[in-house]
């Protein structure tokens, strides 16, 4: 298996959790968060560290931090070290959050408003023209 850089990890990471892979996630203060993720791929426990990723990918988070463990104990015991330091220092704002989740995804469907699908909608057919049937 080739060895991956900090940035590939950090990357990884980032997207195993905004596609839920995270098995616990606290929100700290400062827009920070804590997260315990295993990779599905290679079985590793991960604790990872960071703030609101503003830049889409293009800028990893000032303050980006990870652990890496061999055994997914290990990672369970030190994010829960982690998590009881910073609940002591008073930095938890909530645990088991989906706060800022995805927020580096884009795509999927335009809202417009709520009365979009009216009859000003191009895109909607009108209605003399939808389910007529011939005999």
């Amino acid at each position: 298996m080739e060895e991956r850089s900090e940035e590939q990890i950090i990357s990884r990471l980032f997207d195993l959790e905004n596609d839920g892979f995270a098995a616990e996630r606290a929100e700290l203060t400062g827009e920070r968060f804590l997260s315990l993720i295993q990779d599905p791929d290679n079985g590793l426990g991960y604790v990872f560290q960071h703030g609101l990723d503003e830049t889409e990918g293009a800028e990893v988070p000032p303050g980006t931090e990870y652990w890496e463990y061999s055994t997914w104990a290990e990672a369970e015991r030190a994010y829960s070290q982690l998590l009881d330091e910073d609940r002591r220092a008073g930095e938890v704002v909530e645990t088991d959050t989906d706060e800022g989740l995805g927020a580096s995804e884009t795509g999927g469907a335009e809202v417009r408003d709520r009365y979009s699908a009216s009859d000003e909608d191009l895109q909607i057919e009108q209605e003399d023209s939808v389910g007529e049937q011939t005999e």
